[in-house]
C-alpha cells in the first residue's frame, strides 16, 4: 500500500496569467500552494477540502504566486542557452535528432536524440539519470573515504524541492538535474550530503566539516540558491 494515496483532479484550472492543478494528500494538514522549479503551480489539499477551497487559496496567494513565477522566468533568462542545446556540467551539448532513434547517445559535444519531441524529452531524462550515477558514484566514494564513513545505497531521483538527501540508514539520494549545473555545484552537493553521514543536522559542527573538506563551498551554495530553479531541460 502506498504511504500517501493521492487523488488527482484531472484538469488544471485556467487563471488569467497561469494555470494550476490540484492534488489531495492524505498526509496534508493544511492547504499548501507550491510553485515548482519549472513554473508548475500545484495546490495540495487535505482530505475533505474542495476545488472551491483551492480556488480561494490561489486567489489569496495570487500576488506571491505571480512573484514566484516571475523569479522562475528571470532565472531561466539568466541561464538562457542556445536553442537545440542542453547543459552538462558546464558544457553545452548540441542535440542531433535522428529518425528511428530511441536512446540518447553522446558523440563528443553532440547528443544523438530521438526525432519526436515527447520521445526526445523522455530519452534525455533517462540519459541524464544514467549519467548522474556515473558522475556521482565515484565522487561520493571519494568523499566517504576521506570522511572515514560509508553509505548503504545510492539512488538518482527527480525530487521536487531537494538536490540531495542522506537518511539515518546511510541511503544517499541525488537529483539528476545537478548535471545541468556547473561542476562545482555538483561537488558541493555531494560533499554536503556525505558530511551528513557524520553530522545529520545543520549545526555549526556540520558546516565546519563541510568547510574543512570544501573550503569554497559558499560560492556554489549561493549559485544553487540563486539559479537552482532554472535547472530544467
Amino acid at each position: 500500500m502506498s504511504a500517501e494515496p493521492l487523488r488527482l483532479f484531472e484538469d488544471p484550472v485556467d487563471e488569467q496569467d497561469f494555470s494550476w492543478s490540484t492534488r489531495v494528500s492524505t498526509r496534508a494538514r493544511r492547504i499548501r500552494v507550491i510553485v515548482d522549479h519549472d513554473g508548475a503551480v500545484e495546490v495540495v489539499l487535505p482530505r475533505r477540502c474542495t476545488r472551491a477551497d483551492a480556488e480561494r487559496a490561489v486567489e489569496e496567494l495570487r500576488p506571491w504566486i505571480l512573484a514566484r513565477l516571475g523569479d522562475v522566468n528571470a532565472v531561466r533568462e539568466r541561464l538562457g542557452r542556445r536553442a537545440g542545446t542542453v547543459p552538462y556540467l558546464g558544457e553545452e551539448l548540441t542535440l542531433v535528432p535522428e529518425r528511428g532513434r530511441a536512446r540518447v547517445h553522446r558523440r563528443g559535444s553532440q547528443l544523438l536524440v530521438p526525432l519526436d519531441a515527447t520521445a526526445q524529452a523522455e530519452a534525455l531524462e533517462r540519459w541524464y539519470r544514467r549519467q548522474a550515477r556515473v558522475e556521482i558514484e565515484p565522487m561520493l566514494d571519494a568523499c566517504v573515504a576521506a570522511l572515514g564513513v560509508s553509505y548503504s545505497a545510492l539512488t538518482i531521483r527527480n525530487q521536487r524541492t531537494r538536490w540531495g538527501s542522506c537518511s539515518s540508514t546511510g541511503a544517499m539520494s541525488f537529483n539528476w538535474r545537478l548535471l545541468l549545473a556547473p561542476p562545482a555545484v555538483l561537488d558541493y552537493v555531494v560533499w554536503h550530503e556525505a558530511c551528513h553521514l557524520v553530522v545529520m543536522d545543520h549545526s555549526p559542527r556540520f558546516w565546519a566539516l563541510v568547510a574543512q573538506h570544501l573550503p569554497g563551498y559558499r560560492e556554489p551554495q549561493r549559485w544553487l540558491r540563486q539559479y537552482g530553479s532554472g535547472l530544467q531541460l
